[in-house]
């Protein structure tokens, strides 16, 4: 009887590379939005004090992402959670997206406000602060930016069931993502204002402080709802990506086997659970299929049911 039993963490009870990273990013954008919010009030300097607000904006959504790693691998053996906590990761990537999207929206505001209401710049103040954030979210952008390594469990339902571990790259923390793409949108700001305030200070040209504000707003939009898409077809339990599902089918096919029924969706990060209903013409062990169904290592839990022609 024991041989039946099995927990469901996949894994997920284990420390991700991107929580490490992710605490050292939130550290550096803390205390460089303390430096910037303390010296904009001493001296006055109001360009100072804006990016010391922004920084704490995205020091929150990183805080998001943190707490997305924290709670996935504390409740990882809740058996409240199905097939365990593996979507909590794809939950703190959707909301990094719609932070994100919120983030874009504030930038086109201000933009249009700016180009409608022109303000006066402090050009040396301004250009000091965007080159200091370019080098700290670069810094930010370059830790982050490594694919991370997801340790994960397989095995199968049924009268036995396969344990084995691999650990590879992927590309499907959605978590790890967001914050990302976070830095990277600040990045990007720092680089955008940097050309405006150039073009501006040197060329006179003060509308294209605004102008690049609209396009930054443009391409971290794009990055927004890249995400969106990602993430909520992991919580919204899509298909898995059709190079899986098919693999499964044709493994099954080459037996003699049908598939009549076939659902492969994903359950955390690069992992899958598989629902499979195969007809054949004479009795077969459920076993059989099972492990075939294993030889497609990213499938770590799989139901197989089998009806026999009459």
């Amino acid at each position: 009887m024991n041989l039946w039993k099995h927990d469901h963490t996949f894994g997920q009870d284990k420390e991700k590379l991107g929580e490490k990273r992710t605490i050292l990013v939130i550290v550096i954008t803390a205390i460089m939005m303390v430096v910037e919010i303390s010296t904009g009030i001493v001296f006055g300097s109001m360009a100072l004090l804006a990016d010391g607000l922004h920084m704490a904006s995205h020091a929150a959504a990183l805080c998001i992402s943190l707490f997305a790693y924290v709670y996935s691998r504390k409740h990882a053996g809740d058996p409240s959670f199905s097939f365990g906590t593996g979507k909590v990761n794809a939950l703190g990537g959707y909301t990094g997206a719609v932070l994100l999207a919120l983030f874009a929206l504030m930038m086109v505001y201000e933009s249009v406000h700016r180009l409608i209401v022109p303000t006066d710049i402090a050009f040396n103040q301004a250009i000091l602060v965007a080159v200091v954030g370019l080098v700290v979210n670069g810094v930010s952008v370059f830790i982050l930016g490594d694919g991370d390594h997801h340790h994960h469990h397989d095995h199968g339902h049924g009268h036995a069931h396969d344990h084995h571990h691999d650990d590879h790259a992927h590309h499907h923390d959605h978590n790890l993502r967001a914050a990302y793409l976070h830095v990277l949108a600040d990045a990007l700001t720092s680089v955008l204002a940097i050309v405006a305030l150039l073009a501006a200070k040197y060329f006179g040209l003060i509308w294209m402080d605004p102008m690049m504000g609209v396009v930054g707003a443009v391409l971290v939009s794009r990055w927004s709802l890249g995400l969106l898409r990602q993430s909520s077809a992991v919580l919204l339990d899509r298909q898995a990506p059709e190079q899986i599902v098919s693999k499964v089918r044709g493994l099954i096919e080459k037996e003699g086997a049908d598939v009549t029924d076939l659902h492969i969706w994903s359950i955390g990060p690069n992992i899958y659970s598989a629902a499979v209903s195969v007809s054949v013409c004479k009795p077969e062990e459920v076993e059989r299929f099972k492990r075939l169904i294993a030889e497609q290592s990213q499938i770590v839990h799989s139901t197989v049911e089998v009806h026999v022609d009459p």
